[in-house]
């Protein structure tokens, strides 16, 4: 970030390839006691209470608005896309990630009341609304992120099936048909995990449905880079399978499908990173040098974490009662298709 280490003849990410490379073949010591460190500290680090949550999303998404329509998709998705095969563009991996999402949440009727938890830019909110016919209510603690999500509510007509709210998940005290949560559970911080769950099943309805989708971690419980905890995710965590588990288990919600999604977030910051390098000009404009140095690293060190270390994203579906769901996953992939299908005829 400072330039006190400069790449000859390279990138940032050249360097970071080889060096995440290598240390997939070394065990050094001082690595694990750094680790461990970490996770000691985690209680304190991931104390994410109301306040210091609304804190730690400013640092991030309250940004520029303008610097994230820069290199995300038109839809500013920013989470992981859903690659069907490797010439889909980011559009249609983004899209199709929303529908593989909606079709996990069995929205079988019209006017079913959906809760987005951590709601972003608005994009789930609106395609549930749009192509599934969902009445949503989208939460957030990023101010410019309501703002965005709200004008573009009232800019597509949608603002009598979509409602967009400046609150905190541990606030909100009614119930839905649906619950989704995309890219929101790594802020939660561990801590917090049996309140998240808690809080999903106090606001699902006894027949209700619940997605989540996550980064997480192929290698068990870890912690945090420092970096990235200190510059780019305060209060931040990616989690093992095994520590989200027992949260949900103790919270009485049913782990009805959990699905891994190997490699897709890697292809997602490979574009991001490239439209990163194409509007570098403009995004210093807005920033400076530095700034973009930080976004470079950030966007290397996450994709090649993906790419060449335990880094993975899940997603699970959970119910307060087991016949809420029919018995096969068929009816995911019936959706799928029937919405691809609908939305080509449209055009």
């Amino acid at each position: 970030m400072n330039e006190t280490l400069i790449p000859l003849n390279c990138s940032i990410h050249d360097v970071l390839c080889v060096m995440m490379d290598n240390l997939q073949d070394t065990n050094l010591p001082i690595l694990k006691i750094a680790e461990n460190a970490g996770r000691l500290m985690r209680p304190i680090l991931q104390a994410n209470n109301a306040i210091r949550s609304k804190s730690n999303v400013a640092h991030h998404y309250d940004l520029n608005g303008r610097l994230y329509s820069l290199f995300l998709d038109r839809d500013r998705q920013y989470s992981c896309a859903y690659f069907t095969s490797d010439e889909v563009t980011l559009e249609e991996a983004q899209l199709a990630k929303k529908r593989h999402i909606a079709a996990k949440l069995k929205l079988d009727r019209p006017d079913l009341e959906v809760l987005d938890i951590g709601c972003g830019w608005g994009g789930m909110a609106l395609t549930l609304a749009k192509e599934f016919g969902a009445k949503v209510t989208g939460i957030t603690l990023s101010e410019e992120q309501l703002a965005a999500a709200r004008a573009r509510a009232k800019q597509e007509g949608l603002e009598d099936r979509v409602n967009f709210e400046l609150i905190d998940y541990r606030a909100m005290d009614r119930q839905f048909d649906r619950i989704v949560s995309v890219g929101m559970f790594e802020h939660v911080g561990a801590p917090n995990y049996e309140t998240f769950f808690r809080t999903v099943k106090s606001c699902l309805k006894p027949d209700g449905v619940a997605l989540i989708h996550s980064i997480g971690r192929f290698d068990g419980p870890g912690a945090t880079n420092p970096w990235i905890a200190k510059y780019i995710f305060p209060g931040g965590y990616s989690p093992a399978l095994s520590e989200v588990l027992g949260p949900v288990e103790k919270a009485g919600l049913r782990t009805t499908d959990i699905e891994i999604l190997r490699l897709h977030y890697a292809k997602t910051l490979a574009h991001w990173r490239r439209r990163f390098a194409a509007n570098r000009d403009t995004i210093a404009s807005l920033y400076d040098e530095r700034f973009c140095r930080m976004f470079e690293f950030y966007l290397s060190g996450s994709e090649l974490t993906f790419r060449l270390s335990d880094h993975m994203n899940f997603q699970i579906q959970l119910v307060r009662q087991q016949e809420a769901l029919k018995l096969t996953r068929d009816y995911m992939y019936d959706t799928e298709r029937r919405a691809a299908q609908l939305a080509s005829a449209a055009e």
